[in-house]
C-alpha cells in the first residue's frame, strides 16, 4: 500500500486512489531506479530532467509522464511544479535527485565551478522544495538526495565543491523540516555512499580508485542504484511516518556514525 491512500470521504465509500510522486533527475542513476521503484508501489509519476528526452524514456518504459526541468533556473522549477500539479492533480510526495559531481583538486578549484555545484546541487534542491511545499497537502513527503562527502568532506570522489554542497543539502533538508512541520509536510534525506551510477564512472575510471573507494565500505562494493531507491521509497512512505529531519545514510558501512 506504499503507493496507495485511502479516501474515506467519498460518497461511494472507502476509495484506494494512487500516490503521486515528482522525482527529478529521473533519467538516470539513483533517479531513474527511485523512478522504477515507485512505479512498481503503484505511484502515479513525473520524471522530470534536464535531459527531457531521457525523462521520456524512463517515463515511457514506467507507463509515467515526463517533464523538461532546469533546476538552476527559478521560472523553469516553477513551470515544472504548475504543471505537475495540472497533470498529477496533487503532489503527495517529491524527490530531488538532480545534481552533478565535481573532482577538481582543490587548488585548481575555481569560484566558477564551485557556484555551479552549488547552484544545481543547493539552489535547484532549495526551489523544488520550496515549490513542491506551496502545494503540497498535509501528510505529504519529500526526500532529499545528499551524499556521505556532505558528512564526511569528500575524500572520497567529489572534492571540496561537491562535498561543501552535499553538507548544504543536509542542513537545508532539517530547515526544511522544521519549517514544513507547520503544514505536516515531513523532510527527510537519503546519504549515499559509492554507487554505481554514470555519475561516479568517470571517478572509478582513475586507477585504483574504485578498489580505493570500495575497500572503506564494510561490504566492499559500491551499491546498485535500486539500493539506494529502495531507501527513498521507504522515507516518502506512510510506512516512515514518524521520520522527519531525519538523514538516512545508505553506504554499506563507509560511515558509522
Amino acid at each position: 500500500m506504499a503507493g496507495r491512500i485511502l479516501l474515506a470521504d467519498d460518497p461511494a465509500g472507502i476509495v484506494v486512489v494512487p500516490r503521486t510522486a515528482i522525482v527529478t533527475g529521473g533519467a538516470s542513476g539513483i533517479g531513474k531506479a527511485t523512478c522504477d521503484v515507485l512505479a512498481r508501489d503503484g505511484y502515479r509519476l513525473l520524471v522530470a530532467d534536464r535531459d527531457e528526452v531521457g525523462a521520456r524514456g524512463v517515463a515511457d518504459a514506467i507507463g509515467a509522464m515526463a517533464a523538461g526541468v532546469d533546476v538552476t533556473d527559478e521560472a523553469s522549477v516553477v513551470e515544472l511544479f504548475e504543471r505537475a500539479t495540472s497533470l498529477l492533480g496533487r503532489i503527495d510526495a517529491l524527490v530531488t535527485s538532480a545534481g552533478i559531481v565535481d573532482m577538481t583538486p582543490f587548488f585548481e578549484l575555481d569560484a566558477a565551478t564551485f557556484r555551479r555545484v552549488h547552484d544545481v546541487n543547493v539552489v535547484g534542491t532549495f526551489l523544488c522544495i520550496r515549490e513542491a511545499a506551496k502545494r503540497m497537502r498535509p501528510g505529504a513527503r519529500i526526500c532529499t538526495i545528499a551524499s556521505i562527502a556532505g558528512k564526511r568532506g569528500g575524500g572520497l570522489s567529489g572534492t571540496a565543491a561537491y562535498a561543501a554542497s552535499k553538507g548544504a543539502v543536509l542542513a537545508l533538508t532539517r530547515n526544511a523540516a522544521r519549517v514544513l512541520a507547520e503544514r505536516e509536510i515531513a523532510v527527510n534525506s537519503v546519504a549515499p555512499g559509492p554507487v554505481l551510477t554514470p555519475m561516479l564512472a568517470a571517478a572509478f575510471e582513475r586507477p585504483g580508485q574504485r578498489a580505493r573507494v570500495e575497500g572503506l565500505t564494510l561490504l566492499r562494493r559500491s551499491a546498485d542504484p535500486i539500493e539506494i531507491a529502495e531507501a527513498v521509497a521507504w522515507l516518502i512512505s506512510p510506512a516512515a511516518s514518524y521520520v522527519n529531519g531525519e538523514t538516512l545514510t545508505v553506504d554499506g558501512g563507509l560511515v558509522m556514525d
